[in-house]
């Protein structure tokens, strides 16, 4: 294949995540897209690992402007998954924090993603 792979994690801002917060989520969020990816579009996940495992960290204002952005990824037929937080400490139980989208195409991510700005 010819196309260049990435995956994008959007992180929700109104929660006010410590650094450490972040970054965990984070790492949840790209370890799921990428199993949601290897198990509907294995050629996706393959490429995007050998070409380095580009990412790109991004902003969502709210929870309204997640769920849409998930929307947008579905229709799409992106790899995507939303992260709910265990609640084990900062945030309550099943507080959604993130949401990976791919490994896919670079060119169909930025049609979801392009208007975010990075974290």
């Amino acid at each position: 294949m010819s196309f260049e792979f990435k995956q994008a994690i959007i992180v929700r801002q109104d929660l006010k995540m410590s650094k450490g917060k972040t970054a965990a989520q984070v790492a949840h969020a790209s370890v799921s897209a990428y199993v949601s990816a290897k198990r509907r579009k294995p050629d996706w996940a393959e490429s995007w690992y050998g070409e380095g495992q580009k990412k790109v960290v991004l902003k969502a204002e709210s929870m309204d402007e997640m769920i849409q952005l998930k929307k947008l990824a579905d229709i799409e037929s992106l790899p995507n998954a939303l992260v709910a937080d265990a609640g084990l400490t900062e945030l309550e139980p099943g507080t959604v924090t993130c949401l990976g989208i791919g490994p896919a195409p670079a060119t169909m991510i930025d049609k979801v993603t392009g208007k975010l700005k990075l974290l």
